[in-house]
C-alpha cells in the first residue's frame, strides 16, 4: 500500500479510529493487524514470510542471552533470507554460465532489506548485552511489522521502538500538528518535485542517445533531488504519521547535499542505514582503530550491494568508498576549529567543498540510477561530448517548474531564520494548509512507487 495511494488514504482514518479507541494488547493487536492489512495489500502471501522472520528472532533473541554462540544463527538465518530473496539470481547470473543453469523467477518481497536490518540488529543488540530479550511475542511482532516504517524505513532499531511499544501513548494535540507538518512536507517532496522530475529523468536515462550534452546533464542534477525528495519525502511521512501516533522514530535525513565532506554527507543522509552500517559493521571490522581504509572500503561495497543486486549499485558503493579514504588520506588532524567566518574567504571556502561534494555525489548518481554499465557510460559520454545547446533541451517549461519548486525547497532548508523559527501549532496548520495546495496545484498523481520500496 502505497502512502500516495487512495487505498491508504482510506486505510489511515479507519486505522487511527481502531488505535485512539484501544488500550494496553489490545491496541498491540490493532496495530499488528493494521500493519499486515497495509503490508499484505501488496501481496499478502509475503506476510506470512515477515511472520516468520519475526518469529525466528523472537526465539534467538530469548536463547542468545543464554547462549551467545547462537548469533551466527541468527545472522546467517537472516542474510539467507536476504541473499535467496534479493541475490540469488544476481550472483548465479554474474557467476555462472547462462547455458547451465535456469534463472528462478523470485519475486522480491517489498522491503526484505529494511525489516531484515532491523531484527538482526535486535538480536545483535541482545548478543552485546544493550537490549534485553523481549519475551512479549505479541510487542515483538509489533515491533518488527509496525507499518509507518516496515517497507522503506527508516531503520528503527529496538532500542528506541521496543521500550515506547511497552507503554500506552495518550492523544496529543501538539504532537498531531507537529505529526501532520512532517506529513505534508513528505507529501509536497514526493508528490509535487519527485513525481514531476521522475518522467524528466526516465525519458534521459532510458534513450540517452536521443538527448544532448545539456539536456543530460539536466537529467543528472535533476535525478539527484528527485531521489532525495522521494526518500526524504517518505521518511517525513511515516515519521510524521508515528509522530500523531505517539511514537519518536528519530531523524532521518538533515540537509545531506549542504555537506562539506563526505563523512558529513553520510551523517545526514539516509542517517538510519548509515549508522546501522557504522555500528553493526564498520566498528565490529576494526573502525578508526585499524585497517580504517579496508573498513571504509568493505562497509561502503556491501551498502552498495544492500540497494540492489546490480554491479551498478557496487560501483556506487566503491565511488562513494574511494570518496571517504581520498578524504581521510588528506584530513590535516590538526585543523583548526575557530569560526570560520574569521578565516579568510571562509565562506567561499565552504561554498567550494559543498559544491564540490555535491557534484561528485552526482557523478555517482549516474551509476546508481543506470540499468547497466553501458547505460551509465552512455550519459557521461553525452553529457562529455558537449554538444548542443540548453535551448535545444525539451520539455523546458517542465524543468523550469521543477527547478522553481527545488529552488523553494533549498531556502526553506537554508534560511536561517526558517531553522530557528519556532512554529506555533496555528502556523504549523497554516504550513499543512499551503502544502496541501502545492500538491493539489503543482502535484503529479501518477501513482509512481517510491524509490526505495525496490530496496
Amino acid at each position: 500500500m502505497l502512502f500516495n495511494s487512495l487505498a491508504f488514504l482510506t486505510f489511515l482514518p479507519l486505522f487511527m479510529a481502531a488505535y485512539w479507541a484501544t488500550r494496553g494488547r489490545a491496541r498491540l493487536w490493532v496495530m499488528l493487524l493494521g500493519s499486515l492489512i497495509f503490508y499484505g495489500w501488496w501481496d499478502w502471501r509475503f506476510c506470512f514470510l515477515l511472520l516468520t522472520s519475526a518469529l525466528i528472532d523472537y526465539a534467538l533473541g530469548i536463547w542468545i542471552e543464554t547462549r551467545p554462540r547462537l548469533i551466527v544463527l541468527s545472522i546467517a538465518v537472516n542474510l539467507g533470507l536476504l541473499g535467496f530473496f534479493k541475490y540469488f539470481n544476481f550472483f548465479v547470473q554474474s557467476f555462472t554460465p547462462r547455458e547451465t543453469f535456469d534463472v528462478m523467477k523470485i519475486v522480491l518481497p517489498v522491503g526484505i532489506s529494511f525489516y531484515v536490518f532491523k531484527t538482526m540488529s535486535y538480536t545483535i543488540d541482545v548478543y552485546r548485552r544493550t537490549q534485553a530479550a523481549e519475551r512479549d511475542l505479541l510487542r515483538f511482532t509489533t515491533f518488527v511489522v509496525f507499518f509507518p516504517e516496515l517497507v522503506a524505513g527508516p531503520i528503527v532499531r529496538a532500542t528506541r521502538l521496543l521500550p515506547q511499544l511497552a507503554r500506552d501513548h495518550r492523544f496529543r494535540y501538539d504532537a498531531m500538528v507537529s505529526g501532520l507538518t512532517m506529513i505534508a512536507s513528505g507529501y509536497v517532496r514526493k508528490v509535487a518535485i519527485a513525481d514531476s522530475i521522475a518522467p524528466l529523468v526516465d525519458v534521459r536515462f532510458a534513450h540517452p542517445e536521443a538527448h544532448n550534452s545539456w539536456s543530460l546533464l539536466i537529467g543528472v542534477y535533476l535525478y539527484a533531488f528527485q531521489i532525495y525528495c522521494d526518500f526524504s519525502g517518505y521518511s517525513s511521512i511515516a515519521i510524521g504519521l508515528a509522530r500523531i501516533l505517539g511514537f519518536d522514530f528519530g531523524v532521518n535525513f538533515d540537509r545531506p547535499y549542504f555537506s562539506r565532506s563526505f563523512s558529513e554527507f553520510w551523517s545526514r543522509w539516509h542517517i538510519s542505514l548509515s549508522s546501522w552500517l557504522r555500528d553493526y559493521l564498520y566498528i565490529p571490522l576494526g573502525g578508526n582503530r585499524r585497517r580504517v581504509y579496508r573498513n571504509l572500503m568493505i562497509t561502503m561495497l556491501l551498502g552498495g550491494l544492500w540497494h540492489g543486486a546490480n554491479w551498478t549499485f557496487v560501483f556506487w558503493g566503491a565511488l562513494h568508498g574511494t570518496y571517504l579514504c581520498v578524504e581521510r588520506f588528506f584530513r590535516h588532524p590538526e585543523r583548526s576549529e575557530g569560526s570560520p567566518a574569521r578565516r579568510p574567504f571562509a565562506a567561499l571556502m565552504v561554498t567550494g567543498q559543498i559544491l564540490l561534494v555535491f557534484h561528485l555525489t552526482c557523478f555517482a548518481w549516474v551509476f546508481f540510477r543506470a540499468h547497466s554499465f553501458a547505460n551509465a557510460w552512455q550519459v557521461l559520454e553525452g553529457i562529455a561530448s558537449m554538444t548542443g545547446s540548453v535551448m535545444n533541451v525539451e520539455n523546458r517549461g517542465r524543468i523550469a517548474k521543477c527547478v522553481g519548486m527545488i529552488g523553494v525547497l533549498l531556502v526553506f532548508e537554508t534560511a536561517t531564520f526558517v531553522r530557528r523559527l519556532e512554529p506555533t501549532p496555528r502556523m504549523r496548520l497554516a504550513f499543512v494548509a499551503a502544502c496541501a495546495w502545492v500538491v493539489l496545484m503543482f502535484g503529479t498523481f501518477s501513482g509512481n512507487n517510491f524509490i526505495y520500496f525496490q530496496f
